[in-house]
């Protein structure tokens, strides 16, 4: 009897929400989002008449109350890279795919659990984080509202963003198969590269930096992206594009390969 896509999906479910590091990382994201969030908006309010009026002029209170996400990226991209990688490291990997001979299928069913629980809770947190630095600000510094078509698209694309790096950890993971080496260029894919780009030359900066998931992700959560920068659609599309390459990468080496 062939192994359904729906039984496969229901299997990884009970994996996910079982495992503590699942767990951890969740909590971990919600700290980090609205926590830092708070902590941000908070630090500004307090700090708003000391601004200098060109920075009131351009200040944009959706990015800034969403500025926990920066952090919440990385506990995203653990958990996206633990979904494979733990299994990889236990040697429950080979069960899995004894059991699921059709690979794409285990990926798919992985997939679909992993993006539909990260996308609720980032929109949750994001659409909280949001809500909640707009407070603090109100009657100090200039709010937004999410009945703004821009703005609620930015707060939106804030989960969307911090999905699709949970699934870049997820391929990462796929293709290199150990947690260490997974998160580790993860990190530097966030991280490391914005540092390197910067000690580039200017024309050069200006080029490159605004092709970085980390420089998209921002450009995803302004209401008025940079001028050197994308627009919000563009910067998720080109974000969708990389990770549909390299979980692309991931899944012709897991068909091909060896477990």
């Amino acid at each position: 009897m062939s192994v359904t896509l729906a039984s496969v999906t229901k299997s990884e479910w009970i994996k996910f929400r079982s495992v503590r590091s699942t767990l951890m990382g969740v909590l971990v994201t919600v700290v980090l989002t609205i926590g830092l969030g708070a902590l941000i908006t908070t630090a500004i309010r307090g700090h708003w008449n000391q601004m200098d009026p060109i920075a009131k002029l351009t200040f944009d209170p959706v990015s800034t109350s969403l500025g926990g996400t920066l952090f919440a990226q990385f506990a995203v991209g653990v958990i996206g890279t633990l979904f494979i990688t733990s299994e990889y490291s236990s040697g429950s990997i080979r069960t899995t795919l004894a059991a699921v001979p059709r690979r794409s299928r285990v990926v798919l069913g992985k997939l679909i659990v992993l993006v539909a629980s990260l996308l609720v809770v980032a929109e949750v947190v994001c659409v909280a984080t949001f809500l909640l630095g707009q407070s603090i600000f109100s009657g100090v510094v200039p709010t937004a509202s999410l009945a703004t078509g821009a703005v609620l698209r930015s707060v939106l694309f804030g989960g969307v963003y911090l999905t699709l790096l949970a699934v870049l950890g997820f391929a990462l993971g796929l293709i290199l198969r150990q947690s260490a080496a997974s998160i580790s260029t993860f990190t530097s894919l966030l991280l490391i590269l914005p540092i390197v780009a910067f000690l580039l030359p200017q024309s050069w900066q200006s080029a490159i930096s605004k092709f970085l998931p980390s420089a998209l992700g921002r450009a995803m959560m302004s209401t008025s992206p940079p001028a050197n920068f994308f627009g919000a659609w563009t910067a998720a599309a080109l974000l969708v594009t990389y990770v549909v390459v390299v979980l692309g990468v991931g899944v012709v080496m897991l068909v091909r390969r060896d477990a």
